[in-house]
């Protein structure tokens, strides 16, 4: 059996203690693709499936006591090594990317369903800095049907990884967009298209001045009551995630509130269900390629330096992406 580096862990544990080593190099099976891996996309959901946490996580499919899958990492982007019986989609040498199980490793195995072709405008950090955080952007904007041209949208969180994506696509959408972020990604946000940015650092969205028809939260703890302020009667508003400390919940209990209360009120309160979507990832690799959205990468770190790139990512500085090389 032909041997890999990757990062490869047999228990729940502390970021810090994720090590490079060897592990046996997957085959493709039937309808699937070997790809030799480029790049891989790192998000907050890497620190909650390495972790454990919330306990919610473990619940959801991941294995209750220890992992499911020793191999971390979704998001990829590389060139088919070789191909598996009954796949028609792709040849060998073609640039790939989309989503997996075990993308930070030198080779992953991929259901064709679940790859794209690469646009040839963008680099592999920026095609594996898409699937997850794009997918996110695009179905949270949809939370309340399509964006209509000339719809207000506001994006919290809109220099993040996912903020970007939803910046972009709303614009790419028609919509008249106002992106609230801290201090240093204010120029980046409006590099991107938003028509306003807000700095929450000195002022506040939710003043009363202005009220939108879509707000899109991509990462805040807002409370509830401060979100509608600015929605407008019968608004939308998305939760996509929010990061607070805690074993069990860990900010999923806004999302089952926003649910709870939604049915009482004229506004559409929702937490983003996200979904893999092969429709929407080929929409998503058009309009990249179309150049009406462009994946924005913070920084890259290697493959055997995945626990220095998580802590960046958890201190909340990434303009963008973060990505690991491979």
């Amino acid at each position: 059996m032909k041997t890999m580096k990757a990062v490869a862990r047999d228990d729940y544990c502390s970021p810090d203690a994720l090590r490079l080593g060897d592990v046996d190099r997957p085959v493709a099976g039937e309808g699937e693709v070997l790809v030799r891996v480029h790049a891989a996309g790192l998000d907050h959901g890497v620190w909650h499936v390495t972790t454990g946490l919330p306990y919610v996580v473990r619940a959801a499919g991941f294995g209750l006591l220890r992992p499911k899958n020793r191999l971390l990492g979704m998001d990829v982007a590389g060139r088919v090594e070789a191909v598996g019986e009954g796949v028609t989609r792709f040849g060998v040498g073609d640039e790939v990317f989309g989503t997996c199980e075990g993308a930070f490793a030198e080779y992953a195995c991929v259901r064709q369903d679940r790859l794209v072709p690469k646009p040839a405008n963008i680099t592999f950090e920026q095609a594996a800095a898409t699937p997850g955080s794009a997918y996110a952007a695009l179905q949270g904007l949809r939370g309340g049907g399509p964006v209509q041209p000339g719809a207000k949208v506001l994006v919290i969180g809109a220099g993040g990884g996912v903020g970007t994506f939803a910046v972009q696509l709303a614009k790419a959408f028609g919509a008249e967009v106002t992106g609230v972020c801290g201090t240093a990604k204010t120029d980046l946000v409006r590099s991107i298209g938003a028509d306003e940015v807000v700095d929450h650092t000195r002022e506040d969205f939710a003043d009363g001045r202005r009220r939108y028809d879509l707000i899109l939260d991509t990462g805040g703890n807002r409370s509830l009551s401060h979100l509608r302020r600015a929605l407008t009667p019968r608004g939308t508003l998305v939760i996509v995630g929010g990061e607070r400390k805690g074993r069990w919940m860990q900010g999923t209990d806004r999302q089952l509130r926003a649910m709870l209360l939604s049915p009482f009120v004229g506004q559409k309160l929702c937490a983003l269900m996200l979904r893999e979507s092969e429709e929407d990832l080929l929409f998503l690799g058009k309009t990249v390629e179309e150049g009406k959205v462009t994946p924005v990468v913070d920084r890259t770190y290697p493959l055997g330096e995945l626990p220095e790139a998580i802590r960046y990512l958890r201190g909340g500085h990434p303009k963008g992406k973060v990505v690991i090389t491979v």
